[in-house]
């Protein structure tokens, strides 16, 4: 082989490595098919399920809400005029949809500087973290996915002034963020992966 095609073939093969695979998995209402296709999403989240305390399926169903697994996720594009971009409706990003500001404190809390939020282990690690930390200050039960959701949408300080409660749209989709949560952790059970 000569040393160009072998230069060409380590190029190819360095910039595959490099690039993520941020597209969703298929069938995202079975937690088992989604955990069978990607087994690093189950990893990362008993591993966040045994540093925080966060089950697997309230983190499954807050991932589907927010970013539908796509690890890349950013909100929709704004224009002035119709025209011309101006931007995002907010600094989202990745499989938790984090804030730049939120993730920046959660990487502060947690001396995981390198932390990147089109990461499914640092994705759940954030998702585990920020709910643990809504069960200490505003007292929601870990496993409580409708008002973790609805804590982590609205962030503490909202939902402990019950911003959330005004927002009929808002609370039909915890309730279905509470009701995937429980599908999940059923099909979990039923497939051996809790």
């Amino acid at each position: 082989m000569s040393r160009t095609l072998r230069a060409a073939v380590l190029l190819i093969l360095v910039a595959a490595c490099g690039s993520g695979n941020y597209s969703a998995p298929r069938n995202l209402d079975n937690a088992c098919s989604i955990v069978s296709q990607r087994p690093s999403y189950l990893k990362a989240m008993k591993k966040s399920e045994r540093k925080w305390g966060v089950p697997v399926h309230v983190q499954m169903a807050t991932i589907h809400q927010e970013s539908k697994f796509v690890g890349n996720a950013r909100t929709p594009r704004q224009f002035a005029l119709g025209i011309i971009p101006v931007g995002r409706q907010s600094s989202a990003y990745g499989y938790s949809q984090a804030l730049d500001g939120t993730w920046d404190e959660y990487r502060r809390a947690t001396g995981n500087r390198r932390a990147r939020r089109d990461d499914i282990d640092d994705a759940a690690d954030f998702i585990g973290w920020y709910m643990a930390g809504s069960n200490a200050r505003l007292g929601i039960a870990k496993d409580d996915a409708q008002s973790q959701y609805l804590a982590y949408h609205e962030g503490r300080t909202g939902f402990a002034r019950g911003s959330h409660r005004s927002k009929g749209w808002l609370m039909d989709v915890s309730r279905e963020v509470a009701s995937r949560a429980q599908r999940y952790d059923t099909q979990l059970q039923s497939c051996g992966k809790v």
